[in-house]
């Protein structure tokens, strides 16, 4: 086997997927559920990916946890541009004086559902065709489970789907038009979650272990190979909208991954961004800073009951990985930032008048982040900022609509 999962509480280590799922997805020692996959592959030779041309994240095969290439189920995502938006460096020297380097990651580009969930969903489809996996489960605010269920369906595999009550219309149909079993919860995101473990538990299926996931883990680590690939260095800066955090959790395994050949690849400070609909991990981080990051304050934040949010995609009421995220942000030397809801759309109207591009809601949640990590001083003289732009708006239409209205 080219990997095996280390069980992060215990260091026991499991041999393959195979095994793991076997397990029921939790370490036969301790009974955790997290793990992260080490390889046996040299990372000296990552420099070699770097000088040809992807079509896909596949392109570090040797670097990802599947066996064989036959396997593989890709919409040719996460291998995405780069791009300068120069006008956000611009506005950052005419208003606050600081002269930075603002490069964004097109996620909203992907070739499966214009997500950054495709190369998790990719992941996830190949290996459960390679394990033989006939049927898995999944609670979503929206993008996951849109994603999972178009490259679960290339791959022959049935998905059941719970989302909460408040995700878009245009979600919905797109889940179903990959003939999913879709659940619509009556609650919110933590009532889908508790209806998909009583599905999942009755008819002894796999479901999906949330943001530690080592699937969409190993997926989403590979944009540190693309951010070397591109840019030729890692970021000084990284703002992503953050729901549950497997996007932050992906960067510091990437980093570490990859630290005994490319030991000046640091972390980035990472900035995470929440509308103020639906924000309670910027409220436990507020709490611990003023605090002073007494003990355990990783563990103290607030539970948000049925978000009122139009940004159903963003809309995780109880942060469950919290405890995990926030200590990776401090270590970081980052932190959190808050943007008002109300604002989203005259964010997007810049983006879609400078560039063109029409982001997402989520998308637009990170693309105002940045504006107020700078009003907040989060961005220093010369750092390199990468902005991740989460989704593109093709399943938001009103909000779309609303950003083309003069």
């Amino acid at each position: 086997m080219k990997y095996k999962l280390i069980c992060k509480k215990c260091g026991h280590e499991i041999a393959s997927f195979n095994e793991w799922f076997n397990h029921n997805q939790v370490c036969p020692a301790c009974g955790s559920n997290y793990v992260e996959v080490q390889y046996t592959a040299d990372y000296h030779q990552l420099p070699e990916l770097f000088k040809g041309n992807p079509t896909s994240f596949w392109h570090y095969f040797d670097f990802l946890p599947l066996e064989d290439k036959k396997n593989i189920v890709t919409c040719n995502e996460g291998a995405i541009p780069i791009e300068n938006w120069d006008f956000l460096e611009k506005f950052a020297k005419e208003k606050y004086g600081i002269d930075c380097k603002v490069m964004v990651y097109r996620n909203d580009l992907n070739g499966g559902t214009n997500t950054f969930k495709d190369v998790a969903a990719a992941m996830g489809a190949a290996i459960m065709k390679e394990n033989g996996i006939k049927e898995y489960c999944i609670a979503s605010t929206g993008n996951t489970a849109t994603a999972f269920s178009k490259y679960l369906a290339l791959a022959g595999i049935k998905l059941n789907v719970f989302v909460p009550n408040c995700v878009c219309q245009d979600t919905v149909d797109e889940i179903r038009s990959y003939n999913q079993n879709l659940v619509i919860s009556t609650g919110d995101y933590g009532a889908a979650k508790r209806e998909a473990a009583e599905y999942q538990k009755s008819h002894n299926l796999l479901i999906s272990g949330g943001n530690i996931d080592p699937i969409r883990v190993e997926a989403k680590k590979t944009m540190v190979f693309e951010f070397l690939r591109q840019m030729g260095k890692m970021p000084d800066v990284y703002v992503q909208a953050v729901s549950g955090g497997t996007g932050p959790i992906a960067v510091d395994k990437g980093v570490r991954e990859i630290s005994t050949a490319f030991p000046n690849a640091k972390l980035p400070k990472l900035i995470l961004v929440q509308q103020d609909t639906c924000d309670p991990m910027v409220q436990g981080w507020e709490k611990a800073e003023k605090d002073g990051f007494p003990e355990g304050y990783e563990k103290n934040f607030p539970s948000i009951a049925n978000p009122q949010t139009k940004v159903s995609i963003l809309s995780t009421g109880t942060p469950g990985m919290f405890p995990i995220v926030a200590p990776i942000v401090r270590k970081s030397g980052g932190g959190f930032v808050r943007v008002k809801e109300a604002e989203l759309v005259d964010y997007a109207k810049i983006a879609k008048r400078e560039r063109n591009v029409m982001l997402g809601p989520a998308a637009a949640v990170c693309f105002a982040g940045f504006y107020q990590a700078l009003a907040e001083g989060k961005i220093k003289d010369g750092e390199t900022v990468l902005i991740n732009t989460g989704e593109g708006a093709a399943r938001a239409k009103d909000f779309a609509a609303a950003v083309e209205k003069a």
